[in-house]
């Protein structure tokens, strides 16, 4: 009873959650692989946190200080997908199998660390008593929504050229990233003149990272 109620419970939560538009956004960028195993190792930490420690996680680290990191991350990853790759940086990627699985573990990490689904775990763990089924039932409630999304965009990429993907990739990391940061930072720093110089700069950082950069990584092509 445990181990089905928390893996409906957390499945339906997960569903149109930010997390399979996340799970999306790495599958337009990596292989289908990849991102599974990235996404999986995250998973297991996650709910392994709540099941074991997450009803002390709130009084050693405060959830608004995640919830800027996890902003940062969001946005420096738009940046970073803007950037597109270099050739040498695809070349140590086939080398060693290992960049990409960390880069989306430990992001999807600090993104949902906190999160409510993390927290559901965390009360069913409480209310069941038994840490084990629920454990389970939250990995698995989880994967199945986030393997929905990586299939989805493992298909959108054969049929989408791949400047969109790249493009749509990166707003959907932005939009979270600053929608994840003005929800985390103090409310007198939430007027105009922080929002306006913050919107300015990543602006300008876009237009360089996005139009600049990559048009002088073609003409030395």
């Amino acid at each position: 009873m445990a181990f089905l109620k928390t893996f409906l419970l957390v499945l339906i939560a997960e569903i149109g959650d930010k997390t399979q538009l996340m799970c999306m956004a790495f599958a337009s960028r990596y292989k289908v692989r990849d991102v599974a195993l990235g996404v999986g190792v995250a998973i297991f930490l996650l709910n392994g946190i709540a099941v074991a420690v997450g009803s002390l996680l709130g009084s050693i680290i405060p959830f608004n200080y995640i919830k800027i990191v996890a902003a940062i991350c969001f946005i420096a990853f738009g940046l970073w997908t803007i950037k597109g790759e270099d050739e040498d940086e695809e070349d140590v990627e086939k080398k060693t199998n290992l960049g990409p699985v960390i880069t989306i573990a430990a992001t999807f990490f600090i993104a949902e660390l906190g999160d409510k689904t993390q927290l559901m775990t965390l009360t069913l763990a409480a209310n069941f008593k038994q840490p084990i089924l629920v454990l389970l039932g939250s990995i698995l409630g989880m994967f199945v929504a986030d393997s929905l999304g990586i299939v989805g965009a493992a298909w959108l990429k054969k049929y989408v050229p791949d400047a969109l993907m790249k493009w749509a990739t990166a707003i959907i990391f932005l939009v979270f990233g600053i929608i994840t940061l003005y929800e985390a930072v103090p409310k007198s720093y939430q007027r105009m003149q922080y929002i306006l110089p913050f919107i300015l700069v990543l602006g300008i950082l876009i237009y360089i990272i996005g139009f600049k950069y990559n048009k002088n990584q073609e003409t030395l092509k």
